[in-house]
């Protein structure tokens, strides 16, 4: 039998179906497409973010470049690659690459500013190498000053790797300068001799003592470690009161006179502090805060002691700084405070 045709209003529904179907399949295509993007985004956002922990700065180079295509005009993206070009050390890059875009602020400033002085110190410095350091020193201090530098920090970093379990990708940098120029960016107090700003610091008159200068190099070295364990800003109190303890150099001292700072300005840059007597409460407080947390541990050795406070810091990122302490010392930072302070 004859089928008989179907209603003109049926062909119109069906072809009203046929276009919303193109459509859906042509918006499907569109909203798959963008979560394509958005999965790509973020895929490149985790690998930079994990090059950047691990301090594989090439790496975290390839993803920003890879997420400046897709929008190049992303002001936060342009001053990280600026500060990737840097910790390559790459510093003629860093400072051509900031100077084709098309906004300032201070941290680009500050890059700038940083590896052109890095870049004039390379030129006028001379340098030394060992293993695990490099050193570039002002004018001509004794072959023997140098060494002796280097053979102490070379103690040094053997001790460290022991002592943490934990061995830095990268050389170290020291600076052994003798004028101002040399001593870094920024104020620097009376009170303050060497420093770590991402090199060692050290002034070379320093190298005439023994005594003085063995703990300093420990010191500042310590910094620089916790800096390589670590990209996520330690607070002060923490980072001063183990370089202390691993010195040795002030674990006899009394109680300064006078009311104790305030864990605000425990956490405050110390060389913004002019007074000595001041700066010498801050790294006593600090050194207090941190023997009373590893004192909580007081069955443990040094090296547990000291691989447990790697642990703590590596968990930073994640768990934010009070978090990591109550899991790891049962303590906050207040309550350390308040113990030193009362």
């Amino acid at each position: 039998m004859q089928q008989s045709k179907p209603p003109f209003r049926i062909f119109i529904a069906i072809a009203v179906g046929i276009v919303a179907l193109g459509y859906g399949i042509h918006t499907y295509k569109d909203v798959a497409k963008k979560n394509q993007e958005i999965e790509e985004t973020n895929h490149l956002i985790d690998e930079f973010n994990e090059c950047q922990d691990a301090a594989d700065w090439k790496c975290a180079e390839r993803a920003l470049r890879a997420l400046l295509e897709k929008t190049p005009d992303n002001q936060n993206l342009q001053l990280h690659l600026a500060g990737t070009l840097y910790e390559q050390e790459r510093y003629e890059d860093c400072v051509a690459y900031i100077a084709t875009l098309n906004y300032r602020n201070e941290d680009l400033e500050f890059l700038e500013k940083k590896s052109r002085s890095l870049l004039k110190e390379m030129e006028e410095l001379g340098i030394a190498r060992s293993m695990h350091f490099r050193v570039e020193f002002e004018g001509a201090p004794s072959r023997n000053d140098v060494l002796e530098a280097l053979s102490v920090l070379e103690v040094a970093y053997d001790s460290l790797c022991h002592l943490f379990d934990f061995h830095p990708e990268n050389k170290m940098h020291v600076v052994l300068y003798q004028s101002a120029s040399y001593q870094g960016i920024g104020p620097r107090p009376e009170w303050v001799g060497a420093i770590f700003d991402g090199k060692l610091r050290i002034p070379v008159g320093l190298m005439q003592n023994r005594e003085i200068y063995r703990p300093v190099l420990f010191h500042e070295l310590t910094h620089a470690f916790i800096r390589a364990m670590t990209r996520v800003r330690v607070p002060l109190w923490l980072n001063e009161g183990v370089a202390q303890l691993v010195d040795g150099s002030r674990v006899d001292k009394e109680r300064p006179y006078g009311p104790a700072p305030s864990l605000e300005a425990l956490v405050t840059p110390f060389v913004g502090e002019s007074r000595t007597d001041e700066a010498v409460k801050l790294y006593w407080y600090s050194l207090e805060m941190v023997k009373i947390m590893f004192r909580t541990e007081g069955n443990q050795t040094p090296k547990e002691q000291f691989l447990k406070f790697k642990d703590c810091i590596q968990d930073f990122r994640n768990k934010g700084v009070d978090e990591s302490l109550r899991e790891h010392y049962g303590v906050s930072s207040w309550k350390l405070w308040k113990q030193v302070a009362r």
